[in-house]
């Protein structure tokens, strides 16, 4: 660690955090601390921050107030994390629909954040000093898991309007201090990669982070154009906020040389997990409680793909209690060989709604289509979009041609998946654009609201 990096992550940070009102470097000192505790003293951990947060909300919330009275629950009754099960889902649209009731009474100084609003309308709400220094430090930690830290050189590389656009002088000068510099990377065109790569060259960053679709798309210009990446001393890419392919995380780490780190989170549900250098993805267990449930709700063992709920236990003063992140994921009951007593997820599989709609009405799961599209030679991106009840398309990027047989190959796979009568059409474009939040999405159903005429050109339409 340089001495500029301590004077960063021992001085300069924390004064910052502590100028805002946070918490940070103490929670910090536990969660280093909590890490090493056996599996069962962190369940008894998370069961004691369970009470304390329901009988919070069962007094001050108005929902959970009303709930628990019309139930006859007690928090004490809770006698292990199962009991979650006797508490309401909660989604977007139950706390849109009850908002006013959501709010801790006589909670002051909140402040207010918004979802990005990548699965539809973005969800507004409050966040207490803190659940926000709880979230940083839970960060910090995985970040640090790395040996890198608040200090080194960091380059974000972020699609998402949200954090671009409150960039102001006070926020340059803190991430100067801090040596972490902000890049849009949002309308990548060739004249745009350059100049990121020349970014990247000349700040000779220790750490990247950013969506994976856009650090994948840089690294194959940069392979594209011969540009050497892979000695610039960067150590680790940490990816967010879209599910990391396996085709991408072999692109970056080839491209650029260094180890790469998935992370899941979420403005709203908190740092749910990241990964530690022996591959475990550790659930920040000290701050969230993790269930993967079927569609009713009810919890599904480990080693099967379920929706993911999310429970934040620092948060009672606007509640996130078996909270449906829209995502699906398969819990682990192995122990990583890090030795921390974290738990795992084995996977996170994209969104629950990443999924196509069969011609009989059933629903089949993207990832039926996305192990036969990763197994194409030469992939660097695709998606798959549902343009109607019979009509599929399938765009891909490809740094070398697919030829006849592999489309066909195809597109007899997702008839066979989505039904005979279908039209697929399989399409090699020059790249994928993202949502207008930036974000990579690799299955979109839009059967109600058919897409306009593409302006690719097919290399094979099929019909049966």
């Amino acid at each position: 660690m340089s001495i500029y990096t301590k004077i960063a992550s021992r001085l300069l940070f924390p004064l910052h955090e502590q100028f805002k009102g946070h918490h940070t470097r103490a929670i910090l000192r536990e969660l280093e601390a909590s890490q090493w505790q056996s599996a069962e003293q962190l369940q008894a951990q998370q069961l004691s921050r369970l009470r304390s947060l329901l009988t919070s909300v069962s007094v001050s919330v108005p929902y959970y107030h009303d709930f628990f009275r019309s139930k006859r629950l007690q928090p004490g009754e809770f006698r292990s994390l199962d009991d979650l099960a006797q508490l309401p889902v909660a989604d977007k649209t139950l706390i849109r629909a009850h908002m006013g009731e959501w709010r801790a009474a006589g909670t002051e100084r909140l402040s207010r954040h918004s979802t990005s609003g990548s699965s539809g309308e973005p969800l507004h709400f409050l966040l207490s000093k803190r659940r926000i220094s709880f979230d940083i430090a839970a960060k910090w930690r995985a970040t640090r898991w790395w040996d890198v830290d608040i200090g080194d050189r960091e380059m974000v590389l972020w699609g998402s309007s949200l954090e671009t656009s409150a960039q102001d002088r006070i926020r340059e000068i803190r991430d100067r201090l801090l040596r972490s510099r902000l890049v849009p990377a949002r309308d990548l065109n060739a004249q745009r990669i350059d100049e990121i790569l020349y970014e990247i060259r000349r700040f000779r960053p220790r750490m990247l982070f950013g969506y994976p679709s856009v650090l994948a798309r840089i690294a194959m210009h940069a392979r594209e154009r011969q540009q050497k990446m892979d000695g610039l001393g960067i150590r680790v890419a940490f990816c967010t906020s879209e599910v990391l392919r396996p085709e991408w995380r072999s692109l970056i780490s080839g491209t650029f040389g260094c180890n790469v780190a998935n992370e899941y989170g979420a403005r709203d549900a908190g740092l749910i997990a990241r990964e530690c250098p022996h591959g475990g993805l550790h659930i920040t267990a000290e701050e969230v409680v993790v269930e993967i449930v079927d569609e009713a709700g009810h919890s599904l063992p480990s080693g099967i793909e379920g929706d993911i709920l999310v429970t934040n236990l620092s948060g009672p003063e606007f509640p996130f209690i078996r909270y449906r992140t829209g995502d699906r994921g398969i819990m682990s009951s192995h122990r990583c060989a890090c030795g921390r007593g974290l738990p795992l997820l084995e996977s996170v599989s994209g969104r629950a709604n990443d999924g196509l709609i069969a011609r009989d009405g059933s629903w089949v799961h993207g990832s039926a289509i996305n192990h036969v599209l990763r197994e194409i030679p030469g992939l660097l991106s695709y998606q798959v979009v549902k343009d109607s009840a019979t009509e599929v398309t399938i765009l891909l990027c490809l740094e070398q041609p697919l030829g006849e047989e592999g489309a066909i190959r195809l597109v007899h796979h997702t008839k066979r998946l989505l039904g005979s009568e279908v039209i697929v059409s399989v399409q090699c474009v020059a790249e994928i654009p993202p949502e207008a939040n930036g974000k990579f999405r690799h299955i979109i159903c839009r059967v109600d609201h058919p897409i306009a005429q593409s302006t690719t050109s097919p290399i094979l339409e099929a019909q049966s």
